[in-house]
C-alpha cells in the first residue's frame, strides 16, 4: 500500500481557485489508480474525480465538477493534483485522495489507501 498526504485546502471566495496535492510514499506509485473524494457534513463520501494508472490514460469527473476541476498526476513526483476552478459554495467539504491498484473506480470501498483529508471552504 501507499501512504497519502493531502495539502492545498483552505478558504476561498466563490469563483476562486485552489489546487490540491496528494503526495504518495511507497513504491510503484505509477501502478495505482488515484481518486479524489469529498465529504460534507451529514453526507456520504462521494467521488469527485479519478485518474487511471499510467498504463491507461483515462479520467473520470462527477457531473457537478466537469469543466471546472482537473485531475492530473506526476509519477516522477509521486503526486496527484486536483485543480479546482470556479469554485462554488456547494464544493465545500473535506477532500480526500485515495489509491487503488488496478483500473479506475468511482467506488470508495474499492480504494485501499486514504489520506487524512484537507478542508476546502468556499464562501459566497
Amino acid at each position: 500500500q501507499v501512504q497519502l498526504v493531502e495539502s492545498g485546502g483552505g478558504l476561498v471566495q466563490a469563483g476562486g481557485s485552489l489546487r490540491l496535492s496528494c503526495a504518495a510514499s511507497g513504491r510503484a506509485f505509477s501502478i495505482y489508480s488515484m481518486g479524489w473524494f469529498r465529504q460534507a457534513p451529514g453526507n456520504e463520501r462521494d467521488v469527485v474525480a479519478a485518474i487511471s494508472w499510467s498504463g491507461h490514460s483515462s479520467t473520470y469527473y462527477t457531473d457537478s465538477v466537469k469543466g471546472r476541476f482537473t485531475i492530473s498526476r506526476d509519477n516522477a513526483k509521486n503526486t496527484v493534483y486536483l485543480q479546482m476552478n470556479s469554485l462554488k459554495p456547494e464544493d465545500t467539504a473535506v477532500y480526500y485522495c485515495a489509491a487503488r491498484r488496478g483500473v479506475i473506480s468511482t467506488r470508495s470501498n474499492e480504494y485501499a489507501s486514504w489520506g487524512q483529508g484537507t478542508q476546502v471552504t468556499v464562501s459566497s
